[in-house]
């Protein structure tokens, strides 16, 4: 299996185990899913030949999950909806108010993470208008017709997800790359491990649309 030359977002679907490989190195296999694994870890700075013997050691060890694009669009899309379209709505309001408190307590160190409540509240707010998009035009569409048919509607929402990417990015900078001070509360704790979670199940999500749900060759 030569992996160097596949894309990233590819290499995610084939491999169960991928992703959190990908998330280890920060690799981008959601919105830059398009790029090879040579040209994604050189960008990194990484050893692609490393990553692609670690990827083989996965694919080898034959683990077991679901392959999605070998499920039904109906199926694929249930999952969408209740994964991650429920887990955001649950995930976020809990990350504002770790937020606040933080702020509120430790407003005065240099290190305190001072906007990222507001942060939040934003990336909720877009992220409850591009999932009532999805839930209300999109999904239905893609429950009758393949995505081949509703280019449009397509098109926006990974505009959207590119956004998306980009305030996770952000996100990074805003949490040091989620990484609480030595002395920092359990509050603290929990507000970056909590940011690092939905780092990991936004871009699970994006990927799975991007890079399954998307193509023209999804399961009827």
């Amino acid at each position: 299996m030569n992996l160097l030359e596949r894309p990233i977002g590819q290499i995610a679907c084939d491999i169960p185990g991928a992703t959190a490989l990908f998330h280890r190195n920060k690799l981008d296999f959601c919105c830059g899913g398009g790029k090879s694994l040579r040209e994604a870890a050189e960008r990194r700075r990484l050893d692609p030949e490393a990553l692609a013997d670690a990827l083989q050691q996965l694919a080898d060890s034959n683990q077991g999950g679901t392959d999605w694009r070998e499920v039904s669009r109906e199926r694929l899309i249930d999952h969408i909806l209740q994964r991650f379209h429920e887990r955001h709505r649950e995930q976020l309001p809990e990350l504002i108010r770790l937020a606040r408190r933080v702020e509120q307590v430790h407003g005065d160190r240099a290190d305190c993470p001072l906007g990222l409540a507001d942060f939040f509240t934003s990336m909720l707010q877009e992220l409850e208008s591009h999932m009532q998009k999805e839930e209300q035009i999109l999904f239905p569409m893609l429950r009758q017709v393949g995505p081949g048919q509703v280019p449009g509607p397509i098109s926006m929402m990974r505009f959207e997800h590119d956004q998306h990417g980009e305030a996770l990015q952000e996100l990074e900078r805003l949490t040091h790359d989620f990484t609480p001070p030595a002395d920092g509360c359990n509050t603290w704790r929990a507000l970056y491990a909590g940011a690092a979670q939905l780092k990991q199940d936004l871009m699970q999500h994006i990927h799975l649309e991007n890079n399954v749900l998307f193509v023209a060759n999804a399961q009827a």
